[in-house]
């Protein structure tokens, strides 16, 4: 029984530059014209090989996660939260502003314009973004229990502090600002962590 024509494109470079358009245009920006234009394939197999517009948003962001999940824990694997923290913002500065891709990050700028009719996206990404501010209050909270920060410093705000500068580094980066000056920004924002428990 035949099995019809074999695809005449690698799936996985599609999909990464699908999510170079998810990136730049956010979702609601996104339209299948501007995927099969970018993707160099129909809507015929576009529609064939990934679903629709949703699905392949979908499949974009386990791509993306992948990478970053696995970066994210490198970084916050140090037992001092400061350091991890560094590790973790000159990340995603570095992430932000690297030559040849869009700056900023997926994750937040991906959403920043949504419309009513989209709100599940960006709930889904609020989620995810909510899963970086945990990662980090778990930081914290371990390293107060072990003694390496103050017993009476709170988990919960520093993790959404830190979280709350890498959103704010991404934004930035998305906005042209530079290397050096986002470097500068993560420098700042760790002066104002506690640094050990005595």
């Amino acid at each position: 029984m035949p099995r019809g024509r074999p695809r005449e494109f690698d799936a996985d470079q599609a999909l990464d530059r699908a999510t170079d358009v998810f990136w730049r245009q956010g979702y609601d920006g996104t339209s299948i014209t501007d995927l099969t234009a970018s993707m160099g394939i129909s809507a015929p197999s576009l529609y064939a090989a990934f679903g629709n517009k949703r699905q392949i948003f979908d499949k974009v962001m386990d791509r993306y996660m992948q990478t970053r999940l696995v970066r994210r824990a490198e970084a916050l694997s140090l037992d001092d939260p400061v350091e991890a923290s560094r590790n973790y913002l000159e990340g995603v500065v570095l992430d932000g502003t690297m030559p040849g891709h869009p700056k900023g990050c997926l994750m937040v700028g991906g959403a920043l314009v949504c419309s009513d009719a989209n709100r599940d996206v960006a709930d889904q990404l609020a989620t995810l973004r909510m899963d970086v501010r945990k990662d980090l209050q778990r930081l914290f909270a371990r390293a107060i229990k072990a003694g390496r920060l103050p017993a009476d410093a709170d988990a919960a705000p520093l993790g959404a502090y830190v979280a709350a500068v890498a959103q704010g580094i991404s934004v930035e980066a998305s906005g042209g600002a530079s290397r050096q000056s986002l470097m500068k920004i993560v420098e700042v924002a760790l002066s104002a962590l506690p640094t050990s428990a005595t």
